[in-house]
């Protein structure tokens, strides 16, 4: 399970930064075609929390959409997996989103 991997990480980061401070929110963007388990993820979070200053902290988790860019054809596009063609039906292509995982904000009391 990689998701207590992530939060874990998460987690340190964020006690490491604001020590002693008490967080209220945590924030992240994660892909669509990132791999993780949104629903492991939060279960992790409430884990890897307790008995820190982010215990009882929101875990609040933005999706981005997954967009890229053929190089056959230079069109824009949102593939359905990292296994679906382009429309043109060239696998040649640059993920340009959503396969990101990023602390984006994070709120103390």
């Amino acid at each position: 399970m990689h998701e207590l991997a992530l939060i874990e990480s998460v987690v340190d980061a964020v006690a490491e930064r604001l020590g002693d401070e008490r967080v209220a929110l945590v924030r992240l963007a994660i892909g669509e075609l990132a791999g993780v388990d949104l629903e492991a993820l939060r279960f992790c979070f409430e884990v890897c929390t307790k008995d820190t200053t982010l215990a009882g902290a929101e875990l609040d988790i933005r999706s981005v959409e997954a967009r890229a860019r053929c190089k056959r054809c230079g069109t824009e596009h949102v593939p359905r997996s990292l296994a679906a063609p382009c429309p043109c039906g060239s696998f040649d292509r640059e993920l340009l989103a959503g396969a990101e995982l990023r602390l984006v904000e994070v709120e103390v009391h």
